[in-house]
């Protein structure tokens, strides 16, 4: 009976204790009794969700508690946005720029009668330039007149023979003579090698000076091809157009470059032309008619005088070949004037390609009226031969360069 008694008697006993400890957290901690009330009057996810409005601009997925708010993209929002370049450009210029390449070949053209005059007055529209027979359309046209040179003076100073060395100082001395206090001149010999005799001045005594160190010659070898490369490549650093007067026998006795090389380099070359003055002419033809002059040697100097002609003609300028010391002022007088007075026209090709090909130039004089080539009359009407000198080529830059 006291152990049924017991067992009766033992929930209530825990009921009453667990209705006080409610009692006191309710007392104690009332907000806690708060959001338990507010959770249990809401309404289940289905049913609260038909009743709760997001705002107009919200979307995005649905959540346990309802729309969740992110903000719909305005038009302007969905726009990319604006790259900056890794390299920024100077501000003048702008963030991009476009560089377009367009090739321009400029040309130095004289027009000259048979015996060396200069022949003035021509206009834009008298000159026709064929470049690979294609002509081509005249951009930019104009007249030197008596413009100052910039010319290096490149002699063959050789122990070899000694008529040679007195045609080569006296052409020189030839040439100093007819230069003008603005002109700008270099003095260079050469033999095995070249030697730089003067920088460019304008001082004719240092010009003068310079050649008169031509004196004893040290060595029997004639390295042209060495010497001539070596000019025009420390030229290409020089603005402007530079001349070169080769006075030489034209013989190369053994460069490290061979003539193939030579050429190439003057193919590429812009802004440079090359006068060449033979040297002992007199001695060669007196040579051969006292049966001096043997086979070999004959054709040695025949290819030296090709020579010679190739390099003034690939480069638009002239070569001379006096046989006597008179012919030289005469001579040089021409050369100023090819120099001074001077046709200068630029034209953008047709054939724009960059491919590193040669392409062949050709200069004629047309009569505008009629399309023929153009006649020329002196001041008693009678016609007068005429040359048009240019420069033969060019070669087309490459694309890789």
């Amino acid at each position: 009976m006291l152990l049924r008694s017991n067992k009766v008697k033992g929930p209530g006993r825990l009921s009453s204790a667990l209705i006080a400890i409610i009692a006191f957290v309710i007392t104690a901690f009332p907000s806690i009794a708060q959001n338990s009330q507010n959770n249990s009057s809401q309404s289940s996810p289905a049913q609260q969700g038909s009743q709760t409005q997001a705002p107009p601009e919200a979307g995005g997925p649905q959540g346990d508690i309802g729309p969740i708010a992110v903000p719909k993209k305005k038009p302007e929002d969905e726009k990319p946005p604006e790259r900056t370049p890794k390299v920024k450009n100077p501000p003048e210029i702008g963030n991009f720029s476009i560089r377009v390449d367009v090739p321009l070949v400029n040309l130095g053209v004289n027009v000259v009668t048979k015996n060396g005059q200069f022949i003035p007055g021509l206009k834009k529209d008298n000159f026709r330039v064929l470049e690979d027979g294609v002509p081509q359309k005249i951009d930019t046209f104009s007249q030197q007149g008596d413009k100052p040179i910039t010319a290096v003076l490149l002699v063959e100073f050789a122990a070899n023979n000694y008529n040679f060395m007195y045609d080569a100082l006296n052409a020189a001395y030839a040439f100093t003579g007819a230069l003008k206090k603005e002109d700008w001149i270099a003095v260079e010999s050469y033999d095995m090698k070249p030697h730089l005799l003067v920088d460019f001045t304008q001082d004719k005594n240092q010009v003068v000076g310079a050649l008169n160190q031509l004196r004893i010659p040290g060595f029997s070898e004639t390295n042209l091809f060495d010497a001539l490369y070596d000019t025009v490549d420390r030229l290409e650093g020089v603005e402007g157009h530079k001349y070169v007067i080769l006075i030489s026998t034209g013989i190369d006795t053994f460069s490290k470059l061979n003539y193939d090389k030579i050429l190439k380099k003057l193919q590429g070359t812009k802004d440079t032309t090359i006068y060449a003055i033979s040297t002992g002419q007199a001695f060669r033809l007196w040579a051969e008619g006292h049966g001096y002059m043997g086979s070999i040697a004959t054709l040695d100097f025949l290819q030296a005088d090709n020579q010679m002609k190739t390099f003034a003609q690939l480069t638009g300028g002239r070569a001379y070949f006096p046989r006597f010391e008179a012919e030289l002022p005469e001579d040089f007088q021409d050369i100023a004037a090819d120099i001074r007075n001077q046709y200068e026209l630029s034209y953008h090709p047709t054939n724009s390609k960059q491919d590193g090909s040669w392409r062949k130039i050709k200069v004629t004089l047309v009569d505008p009226a009629t399309g023929q080539p153009l006649t020329v009359q002196d001041q008693h009407h009678k016609k007068v031969k005429y040359e048009v000198l240019a420069r033969d080529g060019y070669k087309a830059k490459n694309e890789v360069e």
